[in-house]
């Protein structure tokens, strides 16, 4: 039985919670934007205070990998990598895509309308890039990734061959934008809309059984693509 901290920062959502067994303790969880470097450790402090739990009572600590925010996902991997190395825990990581995917699949009953066979649906969750593009994979009724994690451009053709064999459920915060290109009738805009570390529960205690950890000293979120940095409009003449 292993008592884990999930913390989920690589989207708009600051997300944490206790979770012991596979099931959440406690949690705290602000939808409110990215201000993760503000709320991120008040969370954690609030979350060991409720439960009257000491930090070195954890077994691991587990963190959203990405991708997804460039800043949020440095943010939850520098607090996840500090408690590892301050309480000497291991560190799981889990693919924010995976959580949503494997999440959606598993409570289909909860997204699904009840005209779709959910054996045979295909799950697809999406986080927010730019314009057009998000980052996104596919997962079968079981929660087994199909189509590996990858950045796509969407149009009216993005899916086709899915979407002609099998409804295909879009969610995630990437999928809204979508909607007006994804119009075939199997295009199902459905499921979780926001990331959570709640979804990263069971997979995390699946990874802490197997010992599936990280080396702490030179794991690095997964970017996807390169971060770029933008130079602000209005410059300043000296």
């Amino acid at each position: 039985m292993a008592t884990i901290l999930n913390i989920e920062t690589a989207t708009e959502v600051c997300s944490v919670n206790l979770a012991r067994d596979g099931k959440v303790l406690f949690e705290k969880e602000s939808r409110e934007g990215l201000n993760h470097s503000q709320l991120l450790t008040v969370f954690i402090e609030e979350i060991f205070k409720s439960e009257g739990f000491e930090k070195d009572q954890l077994d691991a600590v587990a963190v959203s990998k990405g991708p997804g925010s460039y800043t949020g996902l440095r943010i939850g991997v520098s607090v996840a990598k500090g408690l590892c190395y301050s309480l000497g825990k291991p560190l799981i990581a889990i693919g924010t895509l995976d959580a949503l995917g494997r999440y959606a699949a598993q409570n289909k009953e909860e997204f699904l309308p009840d005209f779709v066979n959910g054996k045979d649906a295909l799950f697809c969750p999406m986080i927010d890039a730019r314009r057009m593009e998000v980052y996104t994979a596919l997962f079968n009724a079981n929660g087994e990734k199909i189509e590996p994690v990858a950045a796509k451009i969407i149009d009216e053709n993005s899916f086709r061959e899915n979407l002609d064999q099998h409804p295909v459920l879009f969610f995630g915060n990437g999928a809204e934008k979508c909607k007006t290109a994804l119009t075939h009738a199997n295009a199902l805009f459905l499921g979780p809309q926001k990331a959570s570390a709640r979804f990263m529960v069971n997979l995390a205690e699946e990874k802490y059984n197997k010992n599936d950890f990280e080396d702490v000293a030179y794991f690095e979120p997964f970017y996807l693509k390169n971060f770029i940095a933008t130079i602000p409009k209005n410059k300043i003449i000296q």
